[in-house]
């Protein structure tokens, strides 16, 4: 026995021996050739426009269309009678993208030369996705957000007011860096590596945050240095500089929606607020965002009947007598959203940051409270221009002059208001942030609603940050108010 104690003990000894003399070759022999250690700013673009576009228009399809009364739900309703639960989708892909997104700043920022494009890209695409997250949410991390490697694991919460600073100010920096000379950017599936095109996006975002917030401060001598100086400041002149992803046929830049089930697609209808509006104004627009129902067209006279927001399930499944006499939703968001584009398809079913009829919009309003120089009708009846292009679609004769949309100083916000929700269908969770603001158009909840007849004003917190760092929402709740959907964020308030 005592022999074999012996032996087992030299084993030992030769088995440490061994690893100790091959320990100076540890990372040489485990260390795999085909994989690098590190990686190029163009490797990490693609996801970085990805990932955040595609969860917006997510759930933009999930709740923002259904809040802002472009679609309703005829089952499973919950979502319509703003029984929300929680929406984490926003928050969780803009924090793990972000730390893509640092990643590429830093790689761009230690490159010999610095890659100063990338840089600027970085920032833009961090101020969209942060815009996101605190007009979805309110005060979030933001100054010390992805800084665990700093040994950061409770990041404060940023007031919104902060992260708006921020997010102004990076805008403006990427617009300095940005040139054709500060070389060339790849692996850019939005603007094809077009950098004048990104300085345009960085400077009419610049111009949608400024409005954002002009209920909080004077905006008036920054909205006016932008717009005054569009050499050195930019902005979208035509529906070719869009902010809009084009998706493919195949992964992974699919349209979201795609692989989603049939019966799931059409649970989604026609909104009766947005439909009656467009049956009201004749406006051909309606028939891209919808289809006449399947009852009409049998019967070879085609209609569209949109169904009432915030019914109960049993009211919204038999609205009407049931689902082949309302419409769904234009074939174009999930059918044909795919493939080679055409004249008719060209602009449908993208991934929107940001259009150019959304900033005439912009600057209508920013006109006519003299907050830009300019004239407030001409910038209207340019975005309403815009938003038929888009679909490549004219201006009926005629559309521009009747009551309820000829140009009126007496109701001009209203106006630039309701076609400015008309022509940011689907674009996002945009729609939603911008009424909250406005007011218009006039949206009222559901007859079965169960949010105490209120709109609901922005998303809770999720609750793995309830429990993983609960100081920090205490002192944001403390500041912003109770952790609710009835909470307004502090640009609303």
């Amino acid at each position: 026995m005592k022999r074999r104690y012996i032996k087992l003990f030299a084993y030992m000894l030769l088995l440490v021996a061994a690893g100790t003399s091959c320990d100076n070759n540890f990372e040489e022999v485990n260390t795999n050739p085909n994989v690098p250690n590190t990686v190029t700013p163009d490797l990490l673009l693609p996801n970085i426009i990805r990932a955040p576009i595609n969860e917006n228009m997510g759930t933009a399809w999930g709740i923002g269309n259904s809040v802002m009364q472009y679609t309703a739900k005829i089952q499973f309703v919950n979502e319509d009678r703003y029984l929300w639960g929680e929406q984490n989708g926003i928050w969780n892909v803009t924090y793990s993208t972000l730390r893509e997104v640092q990643n590429m700043y830093n790689i761009a920022t230690n490159s010999s030369p610095v890659q100063k494009n990338y840089q600027a890209i970085a920032l833009i695409m961090k101020s969209w996705m942060m815009s996101l997250v605190t007009d979805a949410y309110g005060d979030a991390p933001y100054t010390e957000a992805i800084r665990g490697k700093d040994l950061m694991y409770f990041p404060k919460y940023d007031s919104q007011e902060t992260i708006y600073n921020g997010i102004l100010k990076d805008l403006a920096e990427a617009n300095g860096l940005l040139a054709p000379e500060n070389g060339a950017v790849n692996g850019d599936i939005l603007f094809g590596g077009d950098v004048m095109k990104w300085r345009k996006m960085a400077n009419s975002l610049r111009l949608r945050y400024l409005m954002r917030i002009s209920n909080k401060r004077d905006v008036k001598a920054d909205m006016q240095a932008i717009v005054g100086n569009q050499t050195a400041t930019p902005i979208f002149t035509s529906n070719s500089d869009n902010a809009a992803l084009r998706y493919l046929p195949t992964v992974p830049n699919q349209f979201p929606l795609y692989t989603s089930r049939v019966g799931s697609f059409d649970e989604f209808r026609l909104s009766k607020t947005l439909g009656d509006k467009l049956m009201q104004l004749n406006d051909p627009r309606l028939g891209i965002f919808a289809r006449p129902t399947v009852a009409s067209v049998a019967a070879g006279k085609p209609a569209y009947v949109g169904v009432p927001n915030g019914l109960d399930d049993n009211s919204a499944l038999t609205y009407n007598g049931g689902a082949q006499n309302v419409s769904r939703v234009g074939t174009n968001y999930y059918i044909d959203g795919f493939g080679t584009p055409t004249d008719a398809n060209l602009n449908i079913a993208k991934g929107i940051i940001m259009t150019y009829a959304e900033l005439q919009f912009i600057l209508a309003e920013a006109a006519q409270k003299k907050m830009i120089t300019g004239n407030a009708k001409e910038y209207y009846e340019k975005g309403i221009t815009a938003s038929f292009n888009y679909y490549a679609l004219d201006v009926p004769a005629g559309y521009l002059t009747q009551p309820d949309v000829a140009f009126a100083d007496a109701k001009a916000l209203e106006l630039i208001g309701t076609q400015k929700w008309i022509a940011l269908f689907y674009n996002g969770l945009e729609p939603w942030f911008d009424w909250r603001r406005t007011g218009f158009p006039a949206i009222k909840p559901g007859p079965s609603n169960l949010n105490q007849n209120r709109v609901p004003v922005r998303f809770t917190y999720p609750s793995s940050e309830l429990s993983l760092n609960k100081p920090s929402i205490d002192e944001a709740v403390q500041r912003q108010g109770p952790n609710d959907i009835n909470t307004s964020v502090w640009w609303d308030k």
